[in-house]
């Protein structure tokens, strides 16, 4: 058996009430000590500045123009034009009263000028805090208002949420700048409130009239606070470092060397994922130290496919969603051709897997099968691939199976947090034993787990399993104005990550379950299960309620115990009869429940991804008989999915025939 990570001290036995925690794992590359860090990138200001030095004729952002209703090819700006804007927009920046410590917001799809302002901000010492795309006006108020935000860049579609009057926060703004330009509308609301706005092009100017010094940031300094969306409550403030970025990108680096395709100048990432994100943005930082390139996407997901045509990347980053959409259409595809040809297709498939399965890299498994069949698969992804990343939320095998033998490029599945500065284990490529498990510790980092008594998992037993627990250079300092929270997530050193893991005996790790009940969907968004049974619980036709997410899926379920006067009464009303049993298994009660589920949603304002698409309906309550719930009623959730799972599945079946 192959070791991928190496154990570098035992673990131990709990005492005093303490857990047991597991032995404490790192990267092969940092077996007997970490390696030194690259001298000439201490903070973000430098990831940049040294790349403008070395390759300032490279191109380093991309976007398409739209003729009409047309888009055309891809523009390019080299380092060097890049970072003359970056400096007159810093010199604005000062010019209108930011200091160092400021908090700047980016609210806005990616594009160029997203990441003109990051570096902007890191070339004066300015906190960077962005704002999610898809974050709606409460989520916003919360942020501008608890990071203290002044200033804010915006595209300009997000003007009319950002000068809404239930954004109150945004009166507390000095300037916002629009990524292009303002109405005269929105600038007069502007102004009522009290806000100076500026177009893109109005604001470089003000920079280029004002010139300032660089006021480059310390390592220690706080580079960016990211708020986590999904959670129940208000939004937490992840404060990462320079020295956080940085190191993470030195031990990409020489991560990234064991690879049999070395990153290059010439290779090119297409930016989709949101920038506010953190697997996006240290992606980015990441292909900047190289000199390479990136491209940003429309803004249209359903059109990705036109822009990885036009700019036919070499490196792809994802969610779970959006590899699952890619293997549905290819799926698609192959049921449309004529059995003989299907057929010849899973014979080259199962052939090259087999090869693969057996030791040999993809690339050289099966040359004739990728000729006859895989170089289609590739040519839909753009044709030059190289490089395919899945993070955010977990892949299914199969899904992973299918895109490591049919892409023609290295495919390889990550784990991590906004806390972790994202990717805190990463896959091997060519390592088929990574198949459904998150790859190995980063060279920065240790990870061991810590025994979860509650839910029966104890690192010291086979198999090793516990909560997730992180330290090093790459785990952030805390959150932002929440030392109650800090404290409570980094306890002796470690950063408890809710997430709850398996060590395989080569020392790679899985993520088996959660900590917290706060499970992340297909497409990358958490929900608190618990936070919503008590939102639903509230809705009269429910007497009882168990929500339940899978990470594979994009959709929640539930099953529901109902009210039964209030059944009654709604059967009474409609012109049913019969015992609560009998009217327990109508399919008009059903669909009743769900509507109320939903105008529940809609009165409580949750977000889409937390309604429920579908239900399954029980005539007896949850009990202790059945092993259901605790002495104290609480949800035992596995036991739960346990004595529902056929017809769990068999819902989730029907809601995607519906789609």
């Amino acid at each position: 058996m192959k070791i991928l990570s190496v154990k570098v001290e035992d673990g131990s036995e709990g005492r005093d009430g303490r857990p047991s925690v597991g032995p404490i794992y790192r990267n092969l590359l940092s077996e007997h000590e970490f390696p030194p860090p690259d001298r000439d990138i201490n903070t973000t200001w430098d990831i940049f500045r040294v790349s403008v030095d070395k390759h300032p004729q490279n191109k380093m952002l991309g976007w398409r123009k739209t003729n009409g209703k047309k888009l055309g090819p891809y523009t390019w700006k080299t380092y060097k034009e890049v970072y003359e804007e970056v400096r007159q927009v810093g010199s604005a920046l000062r010019a209108s009263g930011a200091e160092p410590g400021s908090k700047i917001g980016i609210y806005g799809a990616n594009c160029p000028q997203w990441i003109v302002a990051m570096e902007a901000c890191s070339g004066h010492s300015l906190v960077c805090v962005p704002l999610y795309d898809t974050l709606g006006a409460g989520a916003v108020n919360y942020i501008i208002d608890h990071a203290e935000i002044n200033f804010v860049f915006i595209q300009d579609k997000k003007a009319k949420e950002l000068l809404n009057h239930d954004c109150v926060s945004s009166q507390k703004l000095k300037s916002i700048v629009s990524f292009t330009s303002f109405t005269e509308e929105e600038k007069e609301k502007a102004a009522r409130a009290g806000i100076k706005p500026y177009s893109w092009d109005e604001f470089l100017q003000m920079g280029k009239e004002n010139p300032w010094d660089l006021a480059p940031p310390e390592p220690c300094s706080i580079c960016t606070i990211m708020y986590t969306s999904g959670t129940s409550g208000d939004p937490k403030g992840v404060m990462l470092t320079h020295e956080n970025l940085a190191t993470f990108v030195s031990g990409m680096d020489l991560f990234m060397e064991q690879f049999e395709d070395k990153m290059t100048v010439d290779d090119v990432y297409l930016s989709f994922l949101p920038l506010a994100h953190i697997l996006d943005r240290m992606i980015e930082e990441y292909f900047f130290h190289n000199g390479a390139s990136v491209g940003y996407y429309h803004g249209n997901l359903d059109e990705l496919r036109d822009d990885l045509m036009a700019l036919k990347p070499t490196f792809l980053a994802g969610v779970p969603r959006v590899f699952d959409k890619i293997y549905e259409g290819i799926k698609k595809a192959l049921e449309e051709l004529n059995p003989v040809r299907r057929r010849v297709f899973d014979m080259l498939y199962n052939h090259k897997l087999g090869w693969m399965k057996s030791g040999y890299k993809q690339k050289e498994a099966s040359p004739v099968a990728d000729l006859l069949a895989f170089r289609k698969v590739k040519a839909r992804l753009g044709g030059r691939l190289r490089l395919v990343v899945s993070g955010g939320a977990p892949l299914s095998p199969e899904v992973e199976e299918f895109l490591r033998v049919t892409c023609c490029a290295f495919f390889v599945t990550g784990y991590g947090l906004t806390e972790t500065c994202g990717a805190a284990t990463l896959g091997i490529p060519d390592e088929m034993c990574m198949l459904g498990a998150v790859g190995v510790v980063g060279v920065y980092n240790e990870l061991r787990l810590e025994e979860v008594p509650e839910m029966g998992y104890n690192p010291l037993e086979n198999p090793s399993r516990g909560e997730i627990c992180l330290r090093g250079k790459t785990v952030f300092s805390g959150y932002y104005k929440d030392p109650e929270l800090t404290s409570e997530s980094i306890r002796d050193g470690w950063f408890h990550t809710g997430d709850i893991g398996e060590i395989l005996p080569n020392g790679v790790i899985k993520i088996i379950d959660r900590k917290k009940n706060l499970i992340k969907l297909s497409q990358g968004e958490y929900v608190a299960l618990e936070h919503l049974e008590n939102v639903y619980g509230a809705t009269p036709i429910v007497e009882d309620i168990w929500v339940y997410g899978d990470s594979f899926k994009s959709m929640l379920v539930a099953v529901v115990v109902p009210h039964e006067e209030s059944t009654k009464a709604w059967a009474s009303r409609n012109g049913y009869t019969g015992k609560f049993s009998e009217l327990c298994s109508l399919e008009q009660l059903k669909s009743y429940v769900l509507s109320e589920l939903k105008a529940t949603a809609e009165k409580k304002k949750l977000r889409g991804f937390e309604g429920i698409k579908g239900v399954v309906i029980e005539k007896v309550p949850f009990d202790m008989e059945r092993d259901m719930v605790t002495a104290t009623l609480k949800k035992k959730r596995n036991k739960l999915l346990d004595y529902y799972k056929v017809e769990i599945d068999e819902l989730y079946k029907s809601l995607a025939a519906r789609r």
